[in-house]
């Protein structure tokens, strides 16, 4: 019984019972300004419903009032963007006129037959409904009263979730719309995986350097040397700090313009920081850095990172060959180590493959590998 009763304490049964209702104030006028043709209110509804602002009028009350509190009511927002869009405005405002008026003649006249039917039975003669208007009052109509109030009930809570389900169908999202939920769902998805990259290639750039700077310093023992390790570790600290300080940004205010990455035309915090790590670093830079597009530049500077941090991680304080060249359309990018035996140290290769993919993405190529008894990583960016 309980579960029975349960929609009559939902205040959701009567938000949908007042939208089936707002169609009816519309009638409601026209019935006093020319009851002889009830039937205009719903001619006047088919060029109303090809306004593209109207299905967004639609969508909006659905959402307040059919599925209140529901973030995920599946009621489209958008004005209509074609002729489809346009006809499932109309035949929905054509369907939710025919449910509010059966809501409405439900509303009042099932009481009006209650009332009736307990004024026949207190010896009274109906004035009410046709049928029961006039009759001889009966003690056993009292028994009948509960019949027309459970129908109004059942009325009420059926044609609330008929009325949900119909605008689900006309006013849920077209396939064009669905389309660009799905692209924008999936360029989420890119932003994250993107994220998670910068933060594995600064934090890990930035870990590696200070493990390489303290296992260097303390096997040293000298002072000079530690001063210059703390001095590297701290830059390499400050700088993952400001990256993760920029990524955390996006991530509370996804609207909010912040600092770009990085770009190529700063790789000299790159190179100092991996020189200050005790590598050898001999860097030749060519061609116009400054005239690559911001995306290709950022990316070629976290495809650097990455391949100093492994070669710090995995080969320690070795020679290393930079080469940075734009030419042909192309931004190459060249590093190389001499191939030493496994150091002992995090990662198992995730970094290598994140720069495939970085250069996939961009529509470029990369490969790494032993070359002529050294480890190269190389890439090519298309700059146009």
């Amino acid at each position: 019984m309980g579960r029975l009763l349960r929609p009559l304490l939902r205040g959701m049964t009567y938000t949908r019972l007042l939208h089936l209702w707002v169609p009816m104030l519309v009638v409601s006028v026209w019935m006093f300004i020319d009851p002889s043709r009830p039937w205009v209110p719903a001619l006047l509804l088919v060029p109303v419903g090809l306004i593209p602002a109207v299905r967004t009028g639609e969508g909006v009350q659905a959402r307040l009032l059919l599925l209140p509190g529901d973030a995920d009511s599946g009621f489209s927002v958008a004005p209509s963007a074609t002729w489809r869009d346009r006809l499932r405005t109309v035949l929905w405002l054509e369907v939710r006129m025919a449910l509010g008026a059966a809501a409405a003649c439900a509303c009042v006249w099932l009481p009006a037959v209650a009332y009736d039917l307990a004024v026949g039975a207190g010896g009274s003669v109906p004035v009410g409904p046709p049928g029961l208007r006039g009759a001889a009052p009966r003690w056993w109509t009292a028994l009948l009263v509960p019949l027309p109030l459970l129908a109004l009930y059942g009325a009420v809570v059926g044609l609330g979730g008929l009325v949900t389900v119909v605008a689900r169908g006309l006013l849920g999202p077209s396939a064009a719309e669905r389309l660009a939920a799905l692209e924008e769902r999936t360029e989420q998805l890119l932003e994250r995986n993107r994220i998670a990259r910068e933060l594995h290639d600064s934090i890990g750039h930035a870990l590696t350097v200070a493990v390489v700077q303290a296992g260097a310093a303390r096997a040293a023992g000298d002072a000079e040397f530690t001063d210059r390790a703390l001095a590297a570790i701290e830059e390499s600290g400050r700088s993952a700090l400001a990256d993760l300080e920029r990524v955390l940004g996006v991530l509370r205010e996804s609207g909010r313009p912040v600092s770009e990455s990085p770009t190529l035309t700063e790789a000299d915090r790159l190179l100092e920081s991996a020189r200050a790590s005790g590598a050898k670093v001999d860097a030749e830079v060519s061609g116009p850095l400054e005239t690559v597009p911001g995306p290709v530049s950022r990316e070629g500077y976290r495809i650097l990172q990455e391949a100093l941090t492994n070669v710090l991680r995995h080969a320690g304080p070795v020679p290393v060959r930079v080469r940075v060249a734009v030419a042909d359309d192309l931004l190459h990018l060249e590093v190389r180590n001499p191939s030493t035996a496994r150091i002992p140290g995090p990662g198992r290769g995730s970094g290598l493959r994140g720069i495939r993919e970085r250069a996939a993405l961009l529509g470029g190529r990369a490969s790494t590998g032993p070359d002529e008894g050294d480890w190269r990583v190389r890439a090519e960016l298309p700059v146009r």
